[in-house]
C-alpha cells in the first residue's frame, strides 16, 4: 500500500531549500514552491488559481494584524525602550550575554510547548529587548563594543528565539505540522496518535536545549578571547592594572 503513495509533492522541500540557499527572493521562492508541489500531485492549472485566490482572500486582513504590532513597537523604540532595556541588564552584575540567552532560550521553548508561540519573536521581542540586553550585559563588562561583536550578539539573539520555537512547539499537540504529520501518515495507511508525535518530540526538544545552551555557555568565553584578541580588557582587569601602574 505504501509503494502507491506519490511522493512527487514532497519537490518542494527541495525547492525551499535550493531558493534559500541561493537566496532568491524569498515570495518567489514560496510562489514556485506552491505551484510546483501543486503540480507534482497533480492540480490542474484552474485549481492552483483557485486554490491561491481563496488563500489570498482568507488572509488579506493579515497585513494589518502584523502591522499593529510593529506601530506599537517602533513607538516604544522611539522612546527609549532599548536603552531602559540596556540600562536595566547592565545594572545587574552577574548578567552576561551567555546566561541571559540561556534563560531566554528556556522560557521560549516552555512557553512554545504549551501552545505560546507569540510571547516572543523576531519584531517583538528580540530586535527591542533580548539584543539590547545581550549587548548591555556585555557593554558593562568591556565597555563600548566593535560593530563585529555588537552583530554576532544580535545573531545569537535571533538563532536563540528560532531555536526555542521551533524545537518547542514540537511538542504542543496542536501544532499545525503535528496534524500535518499525522494526517498525511494517516493518507499513507498509517495511523498515529497526534499525542504520540507531540510525545516523542520531547527529545529532541531537550537534544537542541542542551546544543545550544552549551553553545550559549562558550559564548561568554568566546567573546572575551576576540575582544582580547582586538586590544580590549575587561573594565575590572583594566581598572585594577591602571591602579597598580599608578603605585
Amino acid at each position: 500500500m505504501l509503494s502507491d503513495v506519490n511522493l512527487w509533492p514532497l519537490i518542494g522541500v527541495a525547492i525551499i531549500i535550493v531558493g534559500f540557499v541561493l537566496r532568491f527572493n524569498p515570495m518567489l521562492v514560496v510562489i514556485v514552491t506552491a505551484v510546483g508541489t501543486a503540480l507534482a500531485a497533480g492540480f490542474p492549472i484552474d485549481k492552483i488559481l483557485a486554490t491561491i485566490g481563496t488563500g489570498f482572500i482568507k488572509t488579506r486582513n493579515l497585513p494589518l494584524i502584523i502591522l499593529l504590532p510593529l506601530a506599537v513597537i517602533g513607538l516604544l523604540e522611539r522612546h527609549g525602550l532599548r536603552q531602559h532595556a540596556q540600562n536595566w541588564i547592565s545594572s545587574i552584575k552577574s548578567a552576561t550575554a551567555g546566561r541571559l540567552l540561556i534563560v531566554y532560550l528556556a522560557a521560549r521553548q516552555l512557553t512554545a510547548a504549551i501552545g505560546l508561540t507569540s510571547l516572543g519573536g523576531h519584531p517583538q521581542m528580540v530586535r527591542p529587548l533580548l539584543a539590547p540586553m545581550a549587548e548591555g550585559a556585555t557593554e558593562a563588562r568591556y565597555g563600548t563594543l566593535p560593530e563585529r561583536i555588537r552583530h554576532k550578539l544580535r545573531a545569537f539573539s535571533a538563532a536563540t528565539d528560532n531555536v526555542g520555537l521551533f524545537f518547542g512547539e514540537d511538542i504542543f499537540v496542536a501544532f499545525g505540522a503535528i496534524v500535518l504529520m499525522t494526517t498525511f501518515l494517516h493518507e499513507a495507511g498509517i495511523d498515529v496518535e497526534p499525542l504520540h508525535v507531540a510525545f516523542w518530540g520531547i527529545p529532541t526538544a531537550v537534544c537542541a536545549f542542551a546544543i545550544h545552551a552549551w553553545r550559549l555557555y562558550r559564548l561568554d568565553g568566546v567573546l572575551a578571547g576576540e575582544l582580547k584578541a582586538e586590544g580590549i580588557e575587561p573594565l575590572a582587569a583594566s581598572a585594577s592594572t591602571s591602579a597598580s601602574k599608578t603605585t
